[in-house]
């Protein structure tokens, strides 16, 4: 069987003050390298073969600290298709001031399923991204592989959806739990 472990980048200094970060690149705050501690110490017995991350350096810095010695030892690919979703002109911008200005739109916004933030993507857009990395991944692993995952919130929502066969209400609802890990077998 083919093992995949799919983690969420630790905190960011975007995520610790409520910013929509979206594309933009901020980098791990102390208490998301922390995070990344936890999510290696959970893993450290476990031998990959082989590891994917998207091109933002959260997620990459996430990997380098979870993988500590073994990373240059095994292939780590890049791939832009699980970065996080796009939350096009809210980057950069408050939540909570987004939230007080435009209130009905914010949770639209924010977590439902096929609406886009202005200039940005739905999950449903995100969705058919991480589907298509699934995709053209899935057939190239060896049932052997032990594959680790560095991923965002939102592209990690479709993964689980693909594996945990969720409902889109169940995907769009959960939140993230800092240090988890996503464990499937295919």
């Amino acid at each position: 069987m083919t093992k995949i472990f799919i983690f969420r980048h630790g905190q960011t200094t975007f995520n610790r003050d409520k910013i929509f970060c979206g594309w933009m690149d901020p980098d791990l705050t102390e208490d998301g390298i922390k995070e990344c501690e936890q999510i290696a110490e959970r893993l450290k017995s476990v031998k990959p073969t082989k590891a994917y991350t998207s091109d933002l350096k959260r997620a990459q810095h996430t990997l380098s600290i979870v993988l500590d010695d073994r990373k240059d030892k095994i292939p780590i690919i890049i791939d832009p298709r699980i970065k996080e979703r796009n939350y096009g002109d809210l980057n950069g911008t408050s939540k909570t001031k987004t939230e007080k200005e435009h209130p009905k739109e914010y949770l639209l916004w924010h977590r439902s399923y096929d609406v886009r933030p202005p200039g940005g993507e739905s999950l449903k857009d995100t969705e058919k991204r991480v589907l298509s990395f699934l995709k053209d991944t899935l057939p190239t692993l060896k049932k052997d592989d032990v594959v680790f995952i560095s991923a965002h919130a939102n592209s990690i929502r479709p993964m689980r959806r693909y594996f945990e066969k969720m409902s889109i209400d169940e995907m769009c609802s959960f939140e993230y739990t800092p240090a988890m890990v996503y464990e499937y077998e295919i």
